[in-house]
């Protein structure tokens, strides 16, 4: 976004997605917004429906007042009221909360797009998105069942990659939504090399003169010479090898077990993980409250918590919204083009 005054390039503008409104999303944005480091640092619009966020702020007692607008580029200058774009695609009748809900999928999904068609315009400056619900995003018919494809899809990026941060851990994934059985035919030299030229070029545009990326093995003790398997020798190594050549600073393969320790020991800038479960488990371990998304390769800046809808503790005022405000603050940065610094400007 092409900001007309000083103050407006240091407080970009940021769609927050409101995510499943049967889950926690709504009470995790509210309890983001109240803090009130995120109205210092950028200018929030919610992307949701008005009546779900009025009852988050009810449920949260905060005190934050809800105020619909068709205008996204005059919102987020109050830090007592939640500016909310709604598009008017979902009755308040049909939000069950705790329950999965075949409209409240469809209209969470339309909302990310809603958001992505927002940023592709200029009119925000990146996303930051609460979880959605995979299993009623799928019932509504979207096979596209994550933010990522979604916007992936809409924006038209040809490689796009998700990748995980807690602290100094930072995990790229190779697959993300795919089963196990699946994920392991999408671990060829192809795939790896591009998903190595992503990462390597986002960590240089990020600061780092010659990032460090370890490249987890797929098969126990990685393959163990390939008694365990053939990938590393067959599509691993030679991605790494050719990634090497071509100045990319790749080391591996690692055997899972031991990469993301050494990662979290700082051997590693970003670890290349070659499926979800692989990466997920060592960041959620690691720093479960504060571990976010951010995807590579979109033309805009999005960043997500990372967590899901939570139906279990939905409508209770239990949910914890660290993830949502570190989500907020990593878009700040980006869209700033600061980085992985801090994004309320204090470091």
């Amino acid at each position: 976004m092409v900001s007309g005054t000083e103050n407006e390039t240091r407080r970009p503008a940021i769609a927050i997605t409101m995510g499943d409104p049967c889950g926690i999303g709504p009470e995790v944005v509210v309890k983001a917004l109240a803090d009130p480091r995120v109205y210092a640092a950028c200018r929030p619009v919610v992307v949701g429906n008005v009546h779900a966020m009025e009852e988050a702020a009810r449920l949260t007692g905060l005190g934050m007042g809800i105020n619909g607008t068709d205008d996204p580029t005059i919102a987020g200058d109050d830090p007592s009221v939640v500016d909310v774009v709604d598009i008017g695609n979902l009755n308040p009748e049909d939000i069950t909360v705790g329950q999965i809900s075949i409209p409240c999928g469809k209209a969470a999904m339309e909302w990310v797009s809603k958001a992505g068609q927002l940023a592709m315009a200029g009119v925000v400056d990146g996303l930051a998105t609460a979880p959605l619900n995979k299993e009623a995003a799928a019932l509504a018919g979207y096979e596209a069942i994550g933010h990522m494809e979604l916007l992936q899809e809409l924006s038209g990026a040809k490689t796009v990659a998700t990748m995980l941060m807690a602290k100094n851990l930072r995990v790229v994934h190779l697959t993300t939504h795919r089963s196990l059985r699946l994920a392991c035919d999408y671990v060829k030299k192809d795939r790896i090399i591009d998903y190595l030229r992503l990462t390597d070029d986002n960590f240089r545009k990020w600061g780092f003169a010659n990032p460090r990326i370890g490249v987890a093995a797929l098969n126990p003790h990685g393959s163990d010479g390939g008694l365990l398997g053939s990938e590393e020798a067959e599509e691993i190594a030679p991605a790494v090898q050719q990634a090497q050549s071509e100045g990319i600073n790749a080391i591996g393969p690692v055997p899972a077990d031991i990469i993301f320790h050494q990662a979290i020991q700082d051997r590693y800038d970003v670890t290349l993980c070659m499926y979800h479960d692989q990466g997920h488990i060592p960041v959620k371990v690691y720093g479960f409250e504060e571990s976010i998304t951010a995807n590579l390769g979109l033309p805009f800046v999005r960043t997500s918590v990372d967590h899901g809808t939570a139906f279990d503790i939905a409508g209770k005022n239990l949910a914890d919204h660290t993830s949502m405000v570190e989500s907020i603050r990593m878009a700040v940065a980006f869209a700033r083009g600061d980085g992985l610094t801090d994004g309320w400007g204090e470091g």
